[in-house]
């Protein structure tokens, strides 16, 4: 198959989201598939055209930036010239150009297919909820245009209320996770240089947004210690958003807290794979969340873990029993979650082979190449039955 992938941000840009349109671009192209990914020039240093890993990345300039999406004036142009050359167009959305992607590989008789890897969840505002209703249509409109929808996990789907007039045609593929396997030294190295080496050390990642809920989080840390002073946690990512200044709303609890948890900033691949393992328990205090992938990278690396009852980031505690689920928004419920385990956690210690035996990423690429490929057969026998009529 030609494919032709298209999503607002691609590597390097490091989100959940760029990470799993990487692995499945990347699996796809390693299986003899001709993968173009087209997106942003989010860095103007980045080359507009590049070979990453046997996929083509072509970048449209940017502009500027609104809320979270970038701003690309030559988009247009370059998706209909890459959609022309392609069989089948496979969008992640949220994207603000949606719409226009699947209706442009409409126009030119190119089925679509779009993974869908969370609804659009704004900060409170006029101007957010501006940009939240045109993300909604935009996306609501492609999904009725689409031939196929798919989201990482079902549950998310069945509980979703932007999902749900599109519920009948969503089928639930989960993302392929890879990760390379932690390093014993580089661990103990690195919980000695950090003063943690008789700690019971609690971790946490991600983008420092609203939806992630670390507030909650944050509010448990003397909850948690005055059970058990040995607790340190441990925070890995960016914290200078551009988009949400959360973080500067959070910074008198830092403040407060301070001696008891560290910032490690935003790691990456192997580094990722280290921090989980220098973890006792990893925790996802999410307000919303579509599927957490770094539940399953901290799981792969042995790190039991707890997190909110919420659709979507319940999903890998259910499939695979490697933790705890807690009344989401409630400090207490998380910081009795967190004591339970760390005081007991081998019944919820999980194995590489058993989070494998769930979460397989030549699985989940499988299934999107069945997806992909039935799409084009579909498209190719339509046109030998036009061409003999």
């Amino acid at each position: 198959m030609n494919i032709l992938v298209t999503l607002t941000y691609y590597h390097p840009h490091w989100t959940g989201l760029t990470v799993i349109a990487r692995h499945l671009a990347e699996g796809l192209a390693a299986r003899g598939h001709t993968v173009t990914v087209l997106t942003s020039q989010h860095e103007r240093a980045l080359p507009k055209r590049d070979e990453i890993n046997g996929v083509q990345v072509v970048r449209v300039p940017s502009v500027g930036r609104v809320s979270r999406t970038a701003v690309m004036p030559s988009f247009p142009v370059a998706l209909a010239r890459l959609t022309a050359r392609n069989e089948v167009v496979h969008l992640h959305t949220p994207m603000p150009e949606a719409v226009l992607v699947v209706a442009q590989a409409r126009l030119l008789g190119r089925p679509t297919l779009i993974t869908h890897q969370g609804d659009v969840v704004m900060p409170a505002g006029v101007a957010n909820g501006v940009i939240q209703h045109a993300m909604d249509a935009s996306i609501g409109l492609a999904m009725r245009l689409a031939d196929r929808v798919v989201v990482h996990a079902a549950d998310y789907a069945r509980h979703s209320q932007f999902l749900a007039p599109h519920a009948g045609r969503i089928d639930g593929i989960y993302p392929p996770v890879i990760l390379p396997a932690p390093r014993p030294d580089v661990v103990c190295a690195w919980r000695q240089q950090l003063g943690l080496a008789d700690k019971r050390v609690v971790g946490f990642a991600g983008r420092f947004v609203e939806e992630k809920g670390f507030d909650f989080l944050l509010q448990a840390v003397p909850l948690v210690r005055s059970r058990l002073p040995d607790v340190h946690f441990v925070f890995a990512g960016d914290t200078d958003i551009a988009y949400e200044r959360f973080f500067d709303r959070c910074r008198a609890l830092f403040a407060e807290h301070g001696g008891s948890v560290t910032r490690l900033g935003l790691l990456r691949d192997q580094q990722m794979a280290d921090f989980y393992a220098m973890c006792d328990l990893f925790v996802l205090p999410s307000r919303s969340d579509s599927f957490a992938m770094v539940q399953v990278e901290a799981a792969l690396c042995g790190t039991p873990l707890v997190s909110t009852d919420i659709p979507g980031a319940r999903e890998v505690v259910r499939a695979t029993g490697a933790g705890r689920l807690v009344r989401p928004g409630d400090p207490v419920a998380l910081a009795d979650g967190i004591v339970e385990i760390l005081r007991d956690p081998a019944p919820y210690r999980p194995s590489q082979q058993a989070v494998r035996a769930v979460f397989d990423p030549e699985r989940s690429v499988s299934q999107y190449e069945d997806v992909l490929l039935g799409l084009v057969r579909a498209r190719r026998a339509h046109a030998s039955a036009s061409a003999d009529a």
